[in-house]
């Protein structure tokens, strides 16, 4: 019997983290992560700077110009790049028919958080500065947090909601106090709670928390959380991070916020990651772009 394509692509993941030890430089990891993920895209890709942070745009053809995607990408603060997430941002920007901006923000441990958050405001400020008034937010993991953390910023700063939020296996909770963080450790092939903790540690600046709302979205106050724009989360059934998005869906539903979870059967971690290997990987890029696409088309244009 043929080894299923999810395995495939686990033992893949798998090969990359097999190569690190204590010792490795974070800049081979950041390398050896790039090539995992980089691939050709059929897309137009010029780099620009956006409120005095490296992005990028990725515009797949008949992608619209008078809105935008801006993407923040995972890789637990420390890892990621508009390389490694390139295709992602082409694939998703070419499903919703419009350009996204991909942020390079700035890394840990060279820049710890809330380094990453800043450069995340100061890009959706830039952006509506130059007459951008239709925006979404996407992101993965770590990218997820900041998506969440900079709309939550901004909602207590008196600013306005993007016009919807589409984010991947979000890491919404630095203390990784989700019980899924036992009930599925069994399932999930790479994460542990004891791993989750320690990138939160080494991402984390002197003077910040791992329970700060703005760097653990799962913390924000209810009468925050009301105000979030439609937002689809989805997560992967073996991880150890459902809880992350799960509960956070919960609590911003009860807060009256329209947030949805999706658990995806059989899935890992940000498996939207692996297009060519997992059909489920492109179904679910294709739900999120309509749904932020039809949000998009609804927006007010100031």
């Amino acid at each position: 019997m043929s080894e299923a394509p999810i395995e495939r692509v686990i033992a893949r993941v798998r090969g990359v983290y097999g190569r690190w030890r204590r010792d490795t430089p974070v800049a081979q990891m950041r390398a050896d992560w790039d090539e995992l993920f980089a691939s050709p895209v059929a897309a137009e890709v010029e780099p620009t700077v956006v409120g005095g942070v490296a992005c990028q745009w990725v515009r797949p053809a008949g992608a619209r110009r008078d809105a935008a995607i801006v993407y923040l990408h995972g890789g637990g603060f420390r890892m990621g790049s508009l390389i490694s997430h390139r295709e992602i941002m082409a694939r998703l920007g070419a499903e919703a028919r419009a350009q996204v901006l991909g942020v390079d923000y700035r890394l840990a441990p060279e820049h710890p958080l809330p380094a990453a958050l800043d450069d995340t405001l100061a890009v959706v400020e830039g952006l509506e500065r130059t007459g951008f008034t239709r925006l979404a937010l996407a992101g993965d993991s770590a990218g997820g947090a900041l998506a969440l953390g900079a709309m939550i910023a901004r909602l207590q700063q008196g600013g306005r909601a993007p016009a919807a939020a589409y984010l991947m296996s979000a890491w919404t909770d630095l203390t990784a106090s989700g019980e899924s963080y036992a009930t599925r450790s069994h399932l999930d092939p790479i994460h542990r709670r004891a791993m989750i903790l320690a990138v939160a540690r080494a991402a984390l600046g002197a003077n910040a928390a791992a329970d700060d709302p703005l760097l653990s979205p799962l913390f924000a106050e209810p009468e925050t959380l009301r105000h979030l724009p439609p937002t689809l989360m989805q997560v992967g059934e073996r991880e150890t991070l459902v809880s992350d998005s799960e509960v956070f869906a919960a609590r911003a539903r009860a807060a009256g916020a329209p947030v949805h979870c999706e658990i995806w059967p059989g899935m890992i971690h940000v498996f939207q990651q692996f297009p060519h290997d997992l059909p489920q990987a492109r179904q679910a890029v294709a739900v999120g772009a309509r749904f932020l696409a039809a949000h998009l088309e609804g927006a007010e244009n100031l």
